[in-house]
C-alpha cells in the first residue's frame, strides 16, 4: 500500500474505493455514492474532494486524468493488453506501460492511488537531482573537462552504478542543468567543454516556417511493402543544397536495392523545375517500378498533386524534423559528401558529371546487400539492366 495513504485508507475496500471514485468523476452526489458504496460521507470527501474537481483540470494535456485511470484500471480487469488499453485512449503504449509499472503491476494497480502519488510526485519546487547529490554532481564536472559528452556521460553513470539510480541522471538532466536557468546547478563555465560551446540550447521543437503543402499524404499511409522492402519501386527522394544554399541536385534512392539516380537542377528548385526533372527521370523507367515516391516537406514539392497526374506515382511526405524516416536517402547523402562536399558549388557539375558519381555509387558493393552492388540488385528486381 502506498505510504501516501493516511492510515484509515489502508484499511478500506479498494475495490469500492474505484466505484466511489467512478461515479464521482461521473458527478453523482457524494450523499448517493456514501449509500451506494456503505461509506461514511466524511469517508467520501475525505477520498474525492482533494482527487476529483478543479485540480483535474489544470492538469497539462500531456498527463493522464484521473478518469484514463480508471480505464486502464477498467481495461486490466477485463484481461486487455496494455497496448489495447492504449488505443482505447488515444495514447501511445509507453505512457500506459510506464503508468502501471510504476504503481504496482497489473495485479496491483488503482486508479485513485496511482492518481494521489502522481499529484504528489508533481509538487514543486522540486530540488535538481544533481543539486541533491553531491557526488552525482562531482562526477560529472570530472567527466564534462574531459570534454565527454552528456550522453557519454549518461551511459557511463548508468554502467557503472547500476543499482544505485541516485547515482545515475539522463543526458536531458545534464542540458538542462547547464542551459536552464533555473535549474542551473552544474557551473556555467562547463559549457565551454562541450562540443559546440554554445550557451544556449536550440529549441527542439521549432515551428515550421517553410509553409504547408496541401493535401500531403503521410508516410504512415505508405504501403507495407514500401515500408518492408518487399518489392522494388519504391524511391525516396530529397534536395541536396550546395555553397550558401544557391545550388541544389536532386536525389533518388530506390529503397530495396539502394539504386541511386542524380538530377541536375542548374537553373534552380522551384516546384515546376523540380516536378519537371523528376516526372521525366520517373517516366524512364519501368511501369512496375513507378510505386511510389517518399519526400520530406520541402516546398519544392508542392506540385506533388500535379507529379501524380502526369507519373501515375503517389507521394508520401515525411513528419516534419523527421529525416530518419528516408533513411536510405540520409544515408545516401552521407556518400555524396565523399564526392561533394560542404560548400561546393553544385551548378559546375553537368547531368553526365552527376550520372558518373550515380554509376560509381551504384557498382560499390553494400554490406546490407551482402556485398552485391546496387545495380545488380536492381536489374535482378526489374528483369533488366538498367544505367544511371
Amino acid at each position: 500500500m502506498s505510504l501516501l495513504l493516511p492510515d484509515y485508507r489502508r484499511r478500506l475496500n479498494l475495490d469500492k474505493v474505484d466505484e466511489l471514485v467512478r461515479l464521482a468523476r461521473q458527478g453523482v452526489d457524494y450523499r448517493q455514492i456514501a449509500k451506494s458504496v456503505s461509506f461514511a460521507l466524511a469517508t467520501v470527501y475525505a477520498i474525492v474532494g482533494p482527487s476529483v474537481g478543479s485540480r483535474q483540470e489544470r492538469r497539462s494535456p500531456a498527463h493522464l486524468k484521473l478518469s484514463e485511470r480508471e480505464e486502464i484500471r477498467a481495461g486490466i480487469e477485463r484481461g486487455d493488453s496494455l497496448r489495447a488499453i492504449a488505443r482505447s485512449l488515444n495514447r501511445n503504449v509507453s505512457c500506459v506501460s510506464r503508468e502501471v509499472k510504476r504503481n504496482g503491476g497489473r495485479a496491483a494497480y488503482r486508479a485513485w492511488r496511482a492518481d494521489e502519488r502522481a499529484v504528489q510526485a508533481a509538487k514543486r519546487p522540486r530540488e535538481a537531482k544533481i543539486t541533491a547529490k553531491p557526488e552525482l554532481r562531482r562526477a560529472i564536472e570530472e567527466k564534462l573537462k574531459k570534454r565527454w559528452s552528456p550522453q557519454q556521460i549518461a551511459q557511463h553513470l548508468k554502467s557503472r552504478y547500476p543499482h544505485d539510480e541516485s547515482m545515475q541522471a539522463s543526458h536531458e538532466t545534464i542540458y538542462q542543468s547547464l542551459f536552464v536557468q533555473t535549474r542551473g546547478s552544474l557551473r556555467k563555465e562547463l559549457t565551454a567543454y562541450l562540443r559546440t560551446k554554445r550557451q544556449n540550447r536550440k529549441p527542439r521543437g521549432r515551428e515550421e516556417t517553410r509553409g504547408k503543402l496541401t493535401n500531403m499524404i503521410n508516410i504512415r499511409e505508405r504501403p507495407a511493402e514500401a515500408e518492408d522492402r518487399a518489392v522494388p519501386g519504391h524511391w525516396e527522394g530529397d534536395l541536396r543544397l550546395g555553397a550558401r544554399q544557391h545550388s541544389q541536385i536532386g536525389t533518388l534512392v530506390e529503397r530495396k536495392t539502394r539504386f541511386v539516380m542524380l538530377l541536375a537542377l542548374p537553373d534552380g528548385r522551384s516546384t515546376e523545375l523540380v516536378v519537371n526533372a523528376l516526372s521525366e527521370r520517373i517516366l524512364s523507367l519501368p511501369d512496375a517500378l513507378r510505386r511510389t515516391l517518399t519526400w520530406d516537406q520541402g516546398k519544392e514539392l508542392a506540385a506533388h498533386e500535379r507529379f501524380t497526374i502526369k507519373t501515375g506515382v503517389p507521394v508520401y511526405f515525411c513528419d516534419p524534423h523527421s529525416p530518419w524516416q528516408r533513411g536510405s536517402n540520409e544515408n545516401t547523402n552521407g556518400l555524396l559528401r565523399q564526392y561533394f562536399p560542404k560548400g561546393t558549388d553544385l551548378r559546375a557539375y553537368s547531368q553526365a558529371d552527376l550520372d558518373a558519381v550515380a554509376d560509381e555509387l551504384n557498382t560499390r558493393p553494400r554490406q546490407t546487400l551482402g556485398w552485391r552492388t546496387p545495380a545488380e540488385m536492381y536489374a535482378q528486381e526489374a528483369g533488366v539492366a538498367l544505367t544511371t
